[in-house]
């Protein structure tokens, strides 16, 4: 195992030097959070793979694929359908925006006055996010190294905490560009085929497993939709995704480059449900499914491949866990913490002092690193706080965001009661039915809009002229571009 340690200590430090190298470049606040809004095609979608296919998607995923077979496909493949759609006909206006939050966007859109309530679910969804994924740091290191799993969240979170505080997205953009490397070599181009032959290949899989391991619906019609409810809508709404879309250097980038990152993800999703299939043939009694990735990296990859799959593990772990981070970090000074303090500007208005706005974000990252860690260590129903984090983001925000870029008669009025009447019949719903239960969101949802329609409709329509300064915007005019931003672009 010397030679996996290896691989896997090299891997570490290589984040954390990448972390110093980002300190350097980010010297403003249009650096530090949306690496300058310069990323150009290469770098956008490698950014955007890394940042929705994290852990959960690589190894939820492979044990997804060992419960289910080929249908365990469809939580990864409806995360690649959500980052599809919202390059396709969401990101160009979004990247035209010119905002940092999704609360900013939802100000502008209606006129103020909905951004703290909106702030404070999306940096709960964030918050979440982060947690989740620093707890999955447990299971990775007790593979690696046999370490306690405190310590494990630990060292890894500390990790991830440090090279985001260090650089911003600007140290995010490099370590998610080097994980994406390192997770297509070690999932797709060495796991895939090793796990398929050390299977039998596919027809001594299907000889040895039930036919419904190859039937595309086999995991059942309704959990799908339920995928494709949280899943694929949560792709157009989440801050953490759209502070991505915030980094092309143009609407073009973002559509073509979030285009090619969401077919990744289709890919990378059949890939996981190979994997578990080919799982099942080897170890057909794990105790866990979740356990299938670990078990095949573990006993059946060559020293050295065995510590680069494994890193792999860890890269999308890494991946979701900075963006989450900073995601909720600059929720929280942004959207929250400026606001009750009455010192929040108009969203796009220049004059920001780089300096003290570098800092106070850098702050908010190590402080909120430091509640994900503590909160990892105290959770340990994983599946549960996503859930609750998703069906908040789903049934209070889906509906004011899309509703504010299709519908103009959506008022500020119909936006908070969106927010409010959809994020507590949510939570409602879960105490009622259960947290993993699928009626909480289904029902959140209709809540939702039905607030939205009725009282938007009942409400005085959205001012004239903030609809116009919204045109304006989302056509890529009317919004002075941030005084601290370089010229030029990164590939």
């Amino acid at each position: 195992m010397a030679v996996d340690y290896t691989v896997i200590v090299l891997y570490l430090a290589g984040m954390l030097a990448m972390g110093w190298w980002g300190m350097r470049r980010a010297k403003s606040k249009s650096e530090f959070l949306v690496a300058g809004r310069r990323l150009g095609p290469m770098m956008y979608s490698g950014t955007m793979a890394a940042i929705v296919l994290g852990g959960a998607s690589t190894i939820g995923g492979v044990g997804l694929g060992y419960q289910y077979g080929l249908s365990g496909a469809w939580m990864v493949f409806t995360i690649g359908l959500g980052l599809l759609a919202l390059s396709v006909f969401f990101s160009a206006r979004i990247a035209r925006l010119k905002v940092y939050t999704v609360s900013e966007m939802l100000d502008l859109r209606y006129g103020g006055r909905a951004g703290v309530i909106s702030g404070v679910v999306m940096w709960a969804y964030t918050l979440m996010l982060a947690v989740t994924s620093t707890i999955a740091y447990a299971t990775i290191f007790d593979v690696l190294f046999d370490m306690p799993r405190t310590f494990a969240i630990i060292l890894g979170g500390a990790i991830v905490v440090a090279y985001s505080t260090l650089g911003g997205m600007w140290s995010i953009t490099l370590t998610d560009m080097v994980q994406f490397v390192v997770k297509t070599i070690g999932v797709l181009l060495l796991l895939l085929p090793i796990a398929v032959i050390k299977a039998g290949g596919f027809s001594e899989m299907k000889a040895k497993l039930p036919t419904t391991y190859f039937d595309p619906l086999g995991i059942g019609g309704e959990t799908i939709f339920t995928y494709v409810l949280i899943y694929t809508f949560g792709m157009l709404i989440g801050q953490d995704i759209w502070q991505r879309v915030f980094t092309a250097r143009s609407d073009k980038v973002a559509r073509i480059g979030g285009t090619v990152a969401g077919t990744y993800c289709l890919l990378y999703a059949i890939a996981g449900a190979v994997i578990g299939t080919a799982a099942k043939v080897m170890y057909p009694h794990l105790s866990s499914p979740d356990s299938a990735f670990a078990t095949i990296v573990k006993d059946e990859l060559p020293i050295g491949v065995r510590g680069l799959v494994l890193a792999a593990a860890l890269a999308a772990v890494m991946s979701t866990s900075s963006g989450a981070l900073i995601a909720c970090a600059t929720v929280a000074n942004n959207d929250i913490w400026s606001r009750l303090r009455g010192v929040i500007k108009p969203s796009g208005a220049s004059g920001d002092e780089p300096h003290d706005e570098v800092k106070g974000n850098r702050l908010f990252i190590l402080i909120m690193g430091v509640a994900t860690i503590c909160i990892a260590i105290a959770l340990n129903n994983v599946v549960e706080a996503l859930t609750v984090a998703y069906n908040l983001l789903v049934g209070g925000l889906l509906v004011p965001i899309l509703g504010g870029l299709l519908w103009k008669r959506g008022t500020v009025a119909g936006a908070l009661a969106a927010v409010i009447v959809g994020g507590l019949g949510v939570i409602g719903l879960m105490a009622g039915y259960g947290i993993l239960a699928n009626e909480p969101v289904y029902y959140g949802l209709v809540l939702s809009l039905a607030a939205y329609v009725i009282v938007s409709l009942a409400t005085k329509p959205t001012d004239a002229a903030v609809l116009a300064t919204w045109r304006e915007r989302l056509a890529g005019r009317g919004a002075e571009a941030d005084a601290d931003e370089p010229v030029g672009a990164t590939q």
